[in-house]
């Protein structure tokens, strides 16, 4: 069965952008049975069902309720992404994601750790513990969305890696194939797209490496077979498709900050009160909402996070 916990960050299923709306094209293909022992492989087949039954998520002390009134359109959000390796337009990921193959599917471990080589995504992630984790998403182009994904804490991938003291951070990167990622033809940004993580942000119980969303295999337009999910952070930090985890001594230099180091720093915590240059990140527009909202500090999580980023300048350190 898909395990599902209590946990403080969840957010009211009230609440979640629905799938109807999130997808622009899906051909579901019915899972046999319920994710558990012997049938976690179901979960491998693009669009297999993670689960039978709708996943339930219990109220808690951040079960959304700040945003229960929140409605969303789903004419808003049809094929809205960020994935600029499948093209720069919204819908673009939606429509040419297909020629993505995400099986059989591997990643490369290297740096400071004692398990380095190249792995499975089964060997990365325990397909019987399975967790469903309802996000608000932020993007640093001020819209947001609210998603339920399903992943595993970072951290239990991470702790099977055995990173070294020297591990300081953990540096990803996407899958480089012009054929299979065609915007990648295009000299957008400087391929592989890369990100980075501190290692005690790595290790925030937050911090999922998702592998499914709404109850089924993550499609290929949001990151398939597996993608970072950084909830205090803007959406850019999530990095897509991943082939490669490096565990690495010095800051990495992500994507973004090699194109714009003035805009995009290291960082990326959701701050209302530091503006990106060309606009102010004091509100968003969830999709499907035309009125704007006041942008909460770390996206509504500081209580989790905040005191990663003590005495830190956080203006500095954007």
């Amino acid at each position: 069965m898909l395990i599902k916990t209590k946990n403080a960050w969840d957010i009211s299923e009230n609440n979640v952008t629905s799938e109807k709306d999130y997808f622009s094209r899906r051909d579901f293909i019915k899972a046999a049975g319920l994710i558990g022992a012997g049938t976690a492989a179901s979960l491998s087949m693009p669009g297999s069902a993670l689960s039978q039954e709708k996943l339930k998520t219990l109220a808690n002390e951040f079960d959304g309720r700040d945003i229960q009134d929140e409605q969303t359109d789903a004419r808003a959000i049809l094929n809205y992404n960020n994935f600029y390796e499948f093209g720069m337009d919204k819908d673009d990921p939606a429509k040419n994601s297909h020629t993505l193959i995400t099986e059989p599917w591997t990643v490369t471990v290297d740096g400071h750790c004692e398990n380095r080589g190249t792995f499975s995504v089964e060997d990365l992630i325990d397909f019987n513990n399975l967790q469903e984790r309802i996000y608000r998403m932020r993007c640093v182009e001020a819209w947001s969305m609210v998603i339920p994904w399903v992943g595993v804490s970072l951290s239990e991938i991470i702790k099977k890696l055995k990173p070294t003291s020297n591990a300081k951070y953990v540096y990803f990167e996407t899958l480089v194939d012009k054929k299979q990622m065609p915007g990648q033809n295009k000299g957008i940004i400087k391929w592989p797209y890369r990100e980075g993580l501190r290692m005690d942000e790595a290790m925030n119980p937050l911090t999922i490496m998702a592998v499914g969303l709404y109850g089924e295999t993550l499609s290929n337009q949001n990151g398939a077979p597996l993608r970072l999910v950084v909830p205090w952070k803007y959406g850019f930090k999530g990095v897509k498709s991943i082939v490669k985890i490096s565990f690495v001594e010095k800051e990495p230099n992500s994507s973004w900050m090699r194109l714009a180091p003035h805009e995009y720093g290291f960082y990326a915590n959701v701050n209302p009160k530091v503006p990106h240059p060309r606009w102010s990140q004091a509100s968003e527009r969830r999709i499907g909402d035309f009125r704007r909202r006041d942008t909460l500090m770390y996206n509504g999580y500081g209580e989790m996070v905040a005191h990663l980023y003590d005495g830190m300048d956080l203006r500095r350190n954007f």
